[in-house]
């Protein structure tokens, strides 16, 4: 065989795994038509912050060059300053004085998260709204592809930090709480407090944030029956300050779960909640003391032997019925209240 031969195969080869300059992985093809093209309505993006003067000026710049790209000149930023104790307001009039589109809010006093999405989301005007926070660890240049799997149909995308920039003490506990959190609210998500989410303007006008339940939106909105789904978002380490929230915020974040689960599932039927725990307990202390009176009638055991066992039991009865009637007295104020009832109505007939 000659050496022309031998090499005519290998070229032929490297030939075909040669690719056009042009082309590109398929997620990042669609990124880029994403990226590029113009959205069917109006945005708004709110943005909750404390004390992050530094980050504004580069984070306006950035949502800027987006959204003059892909809205057209549709579209608002709504920044809710939560108390902030340095320059951060002034800032904000700098970058409205310079584009009356960054609008801004004010609280006299720290508030929360919850309550600044609150605010933000009655002041919010547009078709879809974008959430995010002001540190520049969420990429503007994520909304078009949010936007873009709203457009798909569904009326909440939230964000998925699929690899963080952020210390092991505040990761590892955050898997913890976002795997509790998905097996309890029957919404399966990687990431539930991820700031970065795009919404449907229904959405924010319907669900109702306060306390801290701004890392349950997702679950909110997913009770009141709209379509939510999560698209993996690049994440950034944090290049100024420090974050504002502790490892209290898993505590509370647990207790706010339990709020979120009984005043959405269990608002209007309390007896299934207040019933089922009763009758376990009813049930359980039953059967304890049911066992006691056995154990004397078959082995002449005296209850005087079991005083700790006796008492246990007989609790767990009154325990399950005072529980039950706290579920009959919930029905009733239920049924009282029939006539302010309010529904999510997806769409209309007529």
């Amino acid at each position: 065989m000659s050496e022309e031969q031998e090499q005519r195969p290998r070229s032929q080869s490297n030939h075909r795994r040669r690719r056009p300059p042009h082309w590109r992985p398929a997620g990042e093809r669609q990124h880029r038509q994403d990226a590029n093209r113009a959205v069917s309505g109006s945005i708004s993006v709110v943005i909750p912050l404390l004390n992050e003067e530094e980050s504004l000026p580069e984070l306006s710049r950035q949502l800027e060059s987006v959204l003059d790209r892909i809205a057209r000149g549709k579209y608002e930023v709504i920044f809710i300053d939560d108390g902030s104790t340095d320059g951060s307001y002034n800032v904000i009039k700098d970058i409205n004085a310079r584009n009356n589109r960054f609008k801004a809010v004010r609280f006299r006093t720290n508030h929360g998260k919850s309550a600044a999405l609150a605010v933000g989301f009655a002041e919010a005007t547009g078709d879809f709204v974008i959430t995010m926070d002001a540190d520049l660890q969420d990429d503007p240049h994520e909304i078009p592809a949010l936007i873009a799997k709203l457009e798909e149909g569904y009326d909440l995308v939230s964000g998925w930090k699929r690899k963080r920039y952020d210390p092991w003490h505040k990761t590892v506990p955050s898997k913890l709480f976002n795997a509790v959190t998905s097996k309890m609210s029957g919404l399966k998500l990687h990431d539930f407090n991820c700031g970065l989410k795009a919404y449907r303007g229904e959405v924010v006008k319907t669900v109702q944030v306060y306390g801290e339940m701004h890392r349950y939106i997702p679950a909110l909105a997913h009770w009141e029956g709209f379509r939510v789904t999560e698209l993996p978002v690049q994440h950034k380490a944090r290049q100024f300050g420090v974050s504002k929230f502790g490892m209290s915020r898993f505590l509370k974040g647990y207790l706010d779960l339990l709020t979120v689960m009984f005043t959405t599932r269990y608002v209007k039927r309390p007896l299934h909640f207040f019933g089922a725990l009763g009758s376990l307990f009813a049930v359980l202390g039953f059967a304890t003391d049911l066992y006691l009176v056995i154990e004397k009638w078959l082995f002449q055991v005296s209850f005087s032997q079991r005083p700790f066992l006796l008492l246990f039991g007989v609790a767990m009865i009154i325990v399950g019925v005072q529980l039950i009637s706290i579920g009959l007295v919930g029905e009733l104020i239920v049924k009282n209240n029939l006539s302010h009832q309010r529904f999510s109505i997806r769409e209309r007939l007529s």
